[in-house]
């Protein structure tokens, strides 16, 4: 489907906390969701090649060591002027900086070097990219690895989160960290488009079923059915009445479990894929490993992330974080959950997007299955379109989990 690759090989984004550029991100409330790895129960599979959890084995939901490598953060300090200042406003390809350290509004993922969630003007998800630096994040606020001496004004240096000497620090600004009741909206003013005439608007045809070619957001809707907003990707709606869409440059919906899912489906129409109808999807019609061949090419789609992001956020591997992976912040932290389309490659042979990392995706399984794996791991429970969790029932949430939908053709 070149016409959906091509929109989207423009339009990939990353949004979130407000640091160092001007945001027009509307903003609510946040939260995101935890990892399979959360403290349900964990249920027998009725596939043995089937790993039961898939952030660990173990059934207190601790990862293995493969999912808690040491930070990659680099670093000897930078040179240039102290580390303060506003962002310049302007949309990509317009400067901006942090005073000495300049960058560009621009996608972030042409960023090579240091990025803010953040929003410059002009676009709801363009952020500031400052080239050549190390990224590092506390407590969701996203940061630089710089010198001690030039973090200074309203920004503050967190040691022992860079690596370095001990004059390197992560310099956040002063305030700026997630907070977990809060509830962003970075989808807002985002809206389906049509890309297949014989289906409903955000979805294309994939074997005999629409399918949506994003990883599903959500609306909130009034008592009489109308839109009232976008709703924050980060939290579960819990009782809120929400409609799912597919959007191109959003930011998908997570810690949703798979009956909220299900009736943000049916509320537009639509319903959870059934696991053949998922699978399908993802393999194509010539049956493939990964959405896009059947030899892995690391870094095509949001498939793998060298620090397990709960351990990055909290700052520590000790066992309690395991229960808080339901935390919204989670997934604010940088290079973690990516908007959808943003990683081109990443695509089926009808042109659906993520199938394969980012969020795993729940099916119709009446016991609770979700596919694809996500940006922690594709690869433990099955490599790619073949990654399968049964290990919760369908009330389990966390911040990996999320979904899409399948509907009838028109």
């Amino acid at each position: 489907m070149p016409s959906v690759i091509a929109r989207i090989a423009f339009a990939v984004f990353v949004v979130g906390p407000s640091i160092g550029c001007s945001s027009g991100a509307a903003t609510h409330a946040s939260g995101d969701p935890a990892t399979s790895s959360g403290g349900d129960p964990v249920h027998a599979t009725s596939d043995p090649a089937t790993i039961a959890d898939d952030n660990s084995p173990h059934d207190d939901g601790r990862p293995t060591d493969d999912e808690s490598p040491t930070d990659s953060f680099a670093g000897d300090a930078p040179s240039g002027d102290s580390f303060a200042g506003d962002v310049a406003p302007g949309d990509a390809g317009v400067s901006c900086g942090l005073a000495g350290l300049a960058g560009d509004c621009a996608p972030l993922h042409t960023c090579a070097g240091a990025w803010f969630l953040a929003s410059c003007d002009g676009s709801p998800a363009v952020g500031c990219c400052i080239p050549s630096e190390v990224p590092c994040s506390v407590s969701g606020a996203p940061g630089i690895c710089i010198n001690t001496a030039l973090c200074t004004g309203t920004w503050f240096s967190t040691p022992g989160v860079c690596q370095g000497t001990a004059f390197v620090g992560c310099c956040t600004e002063t305030g700026a960290a997630c907070v977990p009741s809060a509830r962003p909206l970075p989808n807002e003013g985002l809206s389906e488009e049509s890309f297949d005439l014989g289906c409903p608007d955000g979805m294309v045809l994939a074997g005999s079923v629409c399918v949506d070619v994003f990883e599903a957001s959500l609306v909130e809707l009034g008592v009489d059915g109308a839109i009232v907003s976008s709703w924050s990707p980060y939290q579960n709606p819990g009782a809120t009445r929400v409609r799912a869409v597919s959007l191109a440059g959003s930011i998908p919906q997570s810690n949703i479990d798979a009956d909220r899912a299900e009736a943000a489906c049916g509320e537009a129409g639509k319903r959870l894929c059934t696991d053949s109808e998922w699978l399908r999807a993802c393999r194509g019609s010539a049956g493939l490993i990964y959405p896009y061949g059947d030899a892995r090419m690391p870094g095509v789609c949001n498939d793998a992330r060298a620090k397990h992001p709960a351990i990055e956020y909290f700052g520590t591997s000790d066992s309690w974080i395991w229960s808080e992976i339901d935390n919204s912040c989670i997934n604010q932290i940088p290079a973690a959950l990516a908007p959808t389309g943003e990683h081109p490659g990443c695509v089926s042979e009808e042109g659906l997007f993520d199938l394969m990392g980012n969020l795993h995706e729940w099916t119709a399984d009446p016991n609770g299955t979700f596919r694809g794996g996500y940006y922690v791991d594709t690869v433990l429970n099955g490599d790619g379109c073949l990654y399968v969790t049964t290990a919760h029932n369908r009330l389990h949430s966390d911040y990996s989990t999320g979904f899409r939908c399948c509907a009838e053709p028109l």
